[in-house]
């Protein structure tokens, strides 16, 4: 005779994956929308219709557009909506046991160009946004104060490791690798004079460098 089915199991497990597919919808439609159409223009109903969900389920799961735009902004920045803060990622802990400082800084140039080509885009929609939305301009604020705590424990493995020359303090690496980490840098150069993403990661690893160690 065959073991009795735990369908209370099997049916949670279904409605957790089920729920995981409809946010990755609804965080997949946003994005699109957002960058397609600006801000402004995107509505909460018009996310829903394009993930083929009710836009109640999208107000609960992010409450306000403002929430859906730092939600897609934190899967752009790693490539996933899984739970795992940034200091705890494969990529930050592998830099963090690189002993060699230059290769350090080429390892986070590498990984900055994959991460800003999916983010970066979202962050200019954010500082756009910013400028007439009281609520975009939060989660603007917050980019930014997230990228500075980021740059921050950079800096402070920098220290740690002996790393930076002489005279270089670990706020002032902090807010080199912060200026560096700006949005802004990689309009400039990718957008705006055409750069490939490779040689950009050479040229801020290098620049980096130059200016820290």
């Amino acid at each position: 005779m065959s073991p009795p089915v735990n369908r209370r199991r099997y049916d949670a497990s279904r409605r957790q994956a089920l729920a995981r597919q409809s946010r990755a919808n609804v965080l997949g439609a946003a994005r699109s929308l957002f960058l397609d159409n600006g801000y402004s223009a995107t509505t909460m109903a018009a996310v829903a219709a394009e993930a083929g969900v009710s836009v109640e389920t999208v107000y609960k799961a992010f409450e306000n557009k403002a929430g859906l735009l730092k939600a897609v902004f934190d899967v752009a920045v790693v490539g996933d909506d899984e739970p795992v803060p940034m200091l705890e990622r494969a990529a930050v802990k592998e830099n963090v046991a690189e002993p060699d400082p230059r290769e350090k800084l080429r390892m986070y140039g590498r990984f900055y160009v994959q991460s800003a080509r999916r983010a970066v885009p979202v962050q200019l929609l954010a500082r756009q946004a910013a400028a007439s939305d009281p609520a975009a301009a939060q989660v603007w604020e917050q980019m930014m104060a997230e990228r500075l705590t980021g740059m921050t424990a950079f800096a402070h493995d920098l220290h740690r490791g002996g790393h930076l020359r002489e005279g270089v303090t670990v706020e002032e690496a902090r807010d080199v690798l912060w200026a560096y980490n700006a949005p802004e840098i990689w309009e400039l150069f990718v957008i705006r004079r055409g750069w490939q993403p490779e040689r950009f990661a050479r040229w801020v690893s290098e620049a980096l460098i130059a200016a820290l160690l």
